[in-house]
């Protein structure tokens, strides 16, 4: 195995600078300028993608010998937040502004993803500096628009328009290899699996009555109504998480209950005549996402048939499956042979009950693991960070990756 070194200081320098050029999603094109920038400096073949005004995937290429398979470095450079948010603005770790303090690197985005990006491209640089010539192609992915979200309503416009619309067009203009490595945060686990997610709307209806006209009808009130249906819901949801069918590796599905929206803050001298409920229903990579939605379906019909003057609705408007590898694939062997050169045993398993890209990326037929470092989101007073020593690991462990996935050229 080749000699790597990697350039500590020169991996801190590159994520704080990427951490400093805002990239909410729908604004990602500075970021991706900066990309395209680090790719040509690092004499990678580059590929700009616009995906629509304002936002681009950039694709660097360091093009093999031949005869090796390919790698895919993949990671979204759209940001969870703005920093811009009032529950956010006085949090140092959400803005973009680096600082380290205690061996970890803070700053807006660093651990979700940016931190893997710097990662991808410490790696690149160390295969370039140890002379390194593999026999199959390695890409750095660039993505837009990852992040859990989109367009709803009122909330219309790029910077909802997440749940992998980067990948999506990255995989259908040219951007696929034999393998991927996803560096989301994942605490040095390697994900086997991870699961979907399926949002579904549930409304009540109402009259639309003036305050002063409302007397004697206030269980028409659709907020109101509501309630009985939520609470309908929450005996429903322990249905779906203890069915052994959507269970996943041992880890159960989960429900949440995101939203809820009803009425006018600025009238309430008016009973709504609507009244909406949002789940997150997360559905095992196992289940059909049509299966899923026709269980969802079915609850809903059987809201309205438990409630038939509440003019109960329903509708399905994500449906984002989750994906999985099989453990003897060998990516997974290649993941388990770096890590432990770096670490000193193979890395633990993980399944995981959030989204990633790996769902559009194994749809084109790329094997993708979910393999990063510490997640750091955790830190409320701080904000997002993640420990430096961890960020020097990782990006050895996908200098080595690449070496065991595309093999080294004669």
């Amino acid at each position: 195995m080749a000699e790597l070194a990697i350039d500590r200081e020169r991996l801190v320098a590159w994520a704080s600078e990427a951490i400093g050029v805002p990239s909410f999603t729908g604004s990602e094109e500075a970021m991706a300028e900066l990309m395209r920038e680090t790719f040509l400096e690092l004499g990678l073949q580059v590929q700009w993608q616009q995906v629509e005004e304002g936002r681009a995937n950039v694709l660097g290429i360091r093009q093999g010998e031949g005869g090796g398979p390919s790698l895919m470095f993949n990671g979204h450079m759209d940001t969870s937040y703005s920093g811009r948010e009032p529950w956010l603005a006085h949090v140092p770790g959400f803005q973009p502004r680096a600082f380290v303090e205690e061996g970890r690197l803070y700053g807006l985005g660093i651990s979700n993803m940016k931190g893997a990006l710097a990662c991808y491209v410490e790696a690149l640089r160390a295969l370039a500096d140890a002379g390194v010539r593999l026999r199959g192609d390695v890409m750095i992915a660039a993505v837009a628009g990852e992040i859990e979200k989109t367009q709803f309503g009122d909330a219309q416009g790029a910077q909802f328009r997440g749940y992998a619309a980067g990948s999506r067009h990255l995989v259908s203009h040219g951007g696929v290899a034999d393998m991927c490595i996803l560096g989301e945060p994942t605490e040095s686990k390697l994900v086997l699996g991870h699961f979907g997610s399926l949002w579904v709307r549930i409304s009540t209806a109402g009259p639309f009555v003036h305050t002063a006209f409302s007397e004697g009808r206030r269980e028409e009130n659709s907020i109101l109504r509501m309630r009985r249906v939520l609470d309908a819901v929450l005996e429903w949801i322990p249905i779906w998480e203890d069915d052994p069918e959507n269970a996943y590796r041992g880890a159960r599905p989960i429900v949440n209950v995101g939203a809820i929206e009803g009425g006018f803050g600025w009238r309430v001298s008016r009973t709504p005549h609507r009244t909406d409920l949002f789940l997150d229903v997360r559905v095992p990579p196992t289940k059909e996402m049509a299966a899923a939605r026709a269980h969802v379906i079915d609850m809903v019909r059987g809201l309205q048939e438990r409630f038939p003057d509440y003019g109960v609705e329903g509708e399905v408007y994500v449906t984002a499956p989750g994906a999985e590898i099989e453990e003897r694939h060998p990516l997974v062997g290649a993941l388990d042979a770096a890590h432990a050169e770096v670490f000193g045993a193979p890395p633990e398993r993980d399944v995981t009950r959030w989204f990633s890209d790996a769902s559009v990326l194994t749809r084109y037929g790329i094997a993708t693991v979910n393999y990063g470092t510490s997640t750091g989101l955790l830190d409320t007073v701080k904000g997002e960070n993640l420990e430096i020593d961890g960020l020097v690991q990782t990006a050895e462990v996908y200098a080595r990756a690449a070496i065991n996935v595309c093999g080294v050229a004669p």
